[in-house]
């Protein structure tokens, strides 16, 4: 499924097409005539500098001189959506995920015995398609701040693990309910995690106990569950917490929402495509690859 600008292509709605606006909203520029062109804007918007070391930011497949013609976004960039984005007409794909984290060996199609990356590293080098992302770079970044928050209707009012160069950025966004939200309980911000997502989330703590604080935390959620302990917020709203965690977490007070890996940062499609936008790039050369059917669940039946 190809929407452009995101309408409809991921679970969010226009409420977050504004989110992903807002922090990007600035001049427009001139319209980005090659691949390098739209890294080096994209790289001002999420500098490397603020990735963690581990990770691949960037171009990291591709000419950067071929001349732009059009970008796909999406969360991962998989050898289907790497087809669907030249279908499409675009010649970047733009993601969260890199394709890899260690250069993968071989590099080829699957009869070749390549793994996914070097399968898709192959496709897209061969349909002339740039694998470009942004992923911890995204995540600390301001644009990323107001996703999940206004995704929920939450009041950001500061940021839970804060870069040392400047503590508005981050990863985490502490957040308090809207002044006409009053009283929120965990159950009622469960359920709207559901209706938001479109996805049942798992939920750990007192159904019925009030929140006045909340974590939103996308992807692993790492460190996420100490450091919502150590500030005694009342709720963590995350993509995906180790059992033990979220055991131990929950058995000293804090509440948790577990949405998913995936389904907390497909919104980033959503960012992003607004990022490539405020850079010139023309919206209707713009689409979002869904990807929120890559996993389902079974349907309960009574035997």
């Amino acid at each position: 499924m190809e929407e452009p600008m995101c309408k409809g292509a991921q679970a969010p709605d226009s409420q977050l097409r504004a989110v992903a606006r807002g922090p990007l909203a600035q001049k427009r520029v001139e319209r980005p005539e090659t691949v390098g062109r739209l890294v080096q804007g994209l790289s001002a918007l999420f500098p490397p500098t603020d990735a963690e070391p581990w990770d691949r930011t960037g171009l990291l497949a591709g000419d950067p001189d071929a001349p732009l013609e059009g970008v796909a976004t999406a969360l991962d960039p998989t050898v289907d959506a790497i087809r669907r984005a030249e279908a499409a007409g675009a010649n970047v794909l733009l993601t969260h995920h890199p394709a890899y984290l260690d250069p993968p060996a071989p590099i080829g199609p699957r009869s070749s015995g390549a793994i996914a990356a070097g399968q898709a590293v192959y496709e897209a080098l061969r349909r002339g398609i740039a694998l470009v992302n942004y992923h911890t770079a995204l995540d600390v970044s301001a644009a990323a701040q107001g996703m999940l928050p206004g995704m929920l209707s939450l009041v950001r009012t500061g940021v839970l693990d804060p870069l040392a160069r400047d503590a508005r950025l981050g990863y985490g966004q502490v957040c308090a309910p809207a002044p006409d939200d009053a009283p929120l309980t965990l159950q009622t911000l469960a359920l709207r995690c559901t209706a938001v997502f479109g996805r049942s989330p798992r939920m750990w703590g007192d159904p019925d106990a009030p929140v006045e604080t909340v974590a939103t935390w996308t992807g692993s959620a790492g460190p996420a569950a100490d450091l919502c302990l150590e500030r005694g917020i009342d709720v963590l709203v995350c993509g995906e917490v180790k059992y033990h965690t979220a055991l131990d977490a929950s058995s000293e007070g804090l509440a948790l929402i577990e949405l998913g890996h995936d389904v907390s940062e497909l919104p980033f499609a959503a960012v992003l495509a607004e990022a490539a936008a405020s850079l010139g790039v023309p919206r209707d050369s713009i689409v979002c690859l869904a990807q929120d059917r890559n996993w389902t669940n079974p349907e309960s039946r009574r035997v």
